[in-house]
């Protein structure tokens, strides 16, 4: 099948996720083409079967804010015409599922019938879809997608709650390729992280405040004071200058690096004991699925899908959003016992099993069929 893939090529979970599932899809025989205004930051290789169309937004004064989805729209047009594109997979309902409704639309009025599966993945239902400005637009492209799908049962069930949503809604879970996390990297060394005697906490995220990054930096506070540790915190956002301010009043900041962004999040991960992810809100948790599959245990908060992917004592412990006590506590009851951190470890990677590329990609198979079933 041709399929077009629309996401935004950032180092956020829709992009990554969006990204991965285009590279399996091209494994098993599909051609995909990636349209968006930049390669996808996972996106290292082109193939016969990979294609990536930029779309290229003029710059004309008349604009305050350049017209995205309008460019994007004629994009789509174009490259189903072109390329004999036969579905559109739409990731991050703003502005992408309208933009491919119009595309549709324009499509349809020339002959061309061609169906598109709209994938809701966080905040684009919980924030900024929710906001009065875009509510009526995205309860208008969502009702209009051929089928729906979710990544979390919690993600349907918030988007029934915020929306009217008169289209039936599919969970289909985030995904990892597992053998991608069991690789012993020679190049790299745990001694450049830590010291041999201490142990390595880690976080990734876009540091905005819905991840709660400060706690992140009480938990380990509470934690080093207990255990040596070293604290390693990946991705750049809003929330950085906080946190390394909140370090130095700490006194523990040499004790903290911060990475910024990094496209090698699992060469990081491989030597790393324990992953932080206190978020106010989470509609998967694809980053705690990452560090799982590394045989990472987590310590998470309870909200969100993150209950449907962190096993409370058996991958790592969840925790109410904010008890950084409790998470601080869980963290060093299994950091404290080597056995019992072997233990988790095991668990982790055992967990993340379910969420493997060979078990979900071929339910996005299943809902395409279903997609073209709809317009057939």
């Amino acid at each position: 099948m041709k399929i077009a893939i629309v996401c935004y090529p950032t180092f956020g979970g829709s992009g990554v996720v969006a990204t991965e599932l285009g590279l399996a899809l091209a494994e098993r025989g599909h051609e995909i083409h990636f349209i968006t205004y930049n390669q996808p930051v996972r996106l290292d290789l082109l193939s016969n079967n990979i294609h990536f169309h930029e779309v290229v937004v003029p710059d004309y004064p008349l604009f305050h804010y350049q017209p995205y989805e309008l460019a994007l729209s004629s994009k789509l047009v174009d490259m189903v015409k072109l390329y004999h594109i036969e579905l559109l997979h739409v990731h991050y309902a703003i502005p992408h599922a309208y933009a491919g409704y119009m595309a549709k639309k324009m499509l349809l009025a020339e002959g061309i019938s061609i169906p598109m599966v709209t994938t809701l993945h966080g905040t684009d239902i919980t924030l900024v879809g929710n906001h009065p400005v875009y509510k009526p637009a995205v309860t208008f492209s969502i009702n209009k997608s051929d089928v729906v799908t979710s990544v979390s049962q919690s993600l349907k069930d918030d988007t029934n709650r915020l929306f009217d949503i008169t289209t039936e809604i599919d969970v289909v879970p985030n995904f990892i390729d597992v053998e991608k996390y069991t690789n012993h990297f020679t190049d790299c060394q745990r001694d450049l992280m830590a010291e041999k005697d201490e142990l390595i906490i880690t976080h990734i995220s876009n540091l905005r405040p819905v991840k709660r990054v400060q706690d992140v930096i009480e938990i380990f506070d509470r934690v080093q004071q207990q255990i040596p540790a070293k604290l390693i915190m990946v991705g750049d956002g809003p929330e950085k200058e906080a946190c390394e301010a909140l370090c130095v009043q700490k006194g523990i900041q040499d004790s903290v690096k911060f990475l910024g962004n990094s496209s090698e999040i699992n060469k990081i991960l491989c030597f790393s004991d324990l992953f932080l992810l206190p978020s106010e809100k989470e509609s998967f948790g694809l980053a705690a699925l990452e560090a799982m599959a590394s045989g990472v245990p987590v310590i998470s908060s309870n909200t969100g899908g993150l209950p449907e992917v962190n096993v409370h004592g058996v991958s790592g412990y969840l925790s109410n959003v904010g008890e950084v006590d409790d998470m601080a506590s869980n963290a060093i009851s299994i950091l404290k016992d080597k056995e019992v951190l072997l233990k988790f470890k095991r668990n982790a990677k055992e967990a993340a099993r379910k969420f493997d590329t060979k078990n979900i990609v071929p339910m996005y198979e299943e809902v395409y069929a279903k997609a073209v079933a709809y317009v057939s």
